[in-house]
């Protein structure tokens, strides 16, 4: 594992000693079109950001007259504000700058060789559809795998004035190329999280507790970079083309949003508030247009989803969301139990680099 130093090897104490500086961000600064009195406040402000980011990851998109779905782009008859889907956060976590991990001194690597391997949120209090954050930022993880090097960001953000956490973010990012950056025979490995805090799910031959099947539009990925993905990767054909794809992808945390989207229709009526945590693993591209089929299985409090590509039959994601409680009738319907194991990064890694 060990090689002599270089110019290129990543420095893991210049790495781990990076102090991030905090970072500022609002959502819903500006007005939409006068029009949309729905969504105006007072001072000017809106829900626009919210809204948009619905829209992103698929609601509305089979039904616009859904009544669910509407809660979270429109409100009315009493409904003070529209709610936050929960993988909103993670627009939050994008907003930190372009790529916030790629600019740390002492890390080296080729920007076109990063994959997004797992993105796993905690969540401590209602999301607000309008606000002032404050995100502070710390490398959480960073892992010598040989070939490739593993870092992991972590975004804690606070709510600007009163410093009130309201949640966090945390991406597993593996960087191909930039591993055998060990000094001793014994890898390169440090973690400020228990290793037992996210675990890998074996998926029972049973049938799903529910199935939700969600096509997406041709423009979706578009649309999603409207909320602050932005990346070449998800809108420029030749850019696409030159990463090895036909054309361009969905990016991974708009997947999410809608695999998260299906399992609140399932088990908690749509209702945000409900989820506390989200645990995922980015398997594969989705490119626009296709079709996602998320199946779910319940066991306590988490649900257990993988979410597939109908038109290819490949495994997109897989990971599962902690709910704040199950009505009784669901847990008496489904009684099952869904066999996991706890992992390493180790273990997370050999399933990414499958899919290479």
């Amino acid at each position: 594992m060990a090689r002599s130093a270089s110019a290129t090897a990543i420095d893991p104490a210049m790495v781990l000693s990076h102090k991030f500086p905090e970072v500022a961000s609002a959502y819903d600064e500006r007005s939409p079109s006068p029009r949309i009195c729905s969504m105006e406040r007072p001072n000017g402000c809106s829900e626009w950001d919210v809204a948009l980011y619905a829209l992103g990851v698929g609601a509305c998109n089979a039904d616009a007259a859904d009544e669910k779905e509407l809660q979270l782009v429109y409100h009315r008859d009493g409904q003070s504000s529209i709610k936050v889907l929960p993988t909103f956060i993670s627009v939050l976590n994008a907003k930190t700058g372009d790529g916030f991990y790629m600019d740390v001194p002492g890390l080296h690597y080729d920007p076109a060789l990063l994959l997004h391997g797992q993105q796993y949120i905690e969540i401590y209090r209602p999301i607000p559809s309008r606000a002032n954050v404050a995100n502070k930022i710390k490398i959480a993880g960073l892992h010598d795998r040989g070939k490739a090097a593993i870092l992991e960001v972590e975004t804690l953000t606070c709510l600007e004035g009163s410093g009130e956490v309201l949640c966090m973010n945390r991406s597993t990012i593996y960087l191909r190329g930039a591993g055998g950056f060990s000094n001793s025979s014994q890898p390169f490995s440090y973690a400020t999280y228990p290793s037992n805090e996210v675990s890998d799910v074996t998926f029972p031959d049973s049938t799903p507790f529910a199935v939700c099947e969600d096509r997406t539009q041709k423009s979706q990925a578009l649309l999603c970079g409207l909320s602050g993905y932005f990346h070449p990767l998800h809108s420029d054909p030749i850019f696409a083309q030159a990463a090895g794809f036909t054309r361009p992808i969905m990016p991974g945390l708009s997947t999410l949003g809608f695999a998260v989207r299906a399992i609140m229709r399932s088990f908690c009526d749509m209702e945000p508030t409900a989820v506390k945590a989200i645990s995922c693993r980015f398997l594969h591209h989705v490119y626009p247009g296709e079709t996602l089929v998320t199946e779910m299985w319940l066991e306590g409090q988490r649900v257990y989803y993988r979410t597939k590509v109908k038109e290819r039959g490949r495994a997109v994601l897989s990971g599962y969301v902690l709910l704040q409680n199950v009505p009784s009738p669901l847990r008496r319907q489904y009684p099952c139990h869904v066999a996991m194991k706890f992992f390493g990064i180790a273990c997370l890694m050999s399933i990414v680099v499958s899919d290479v």
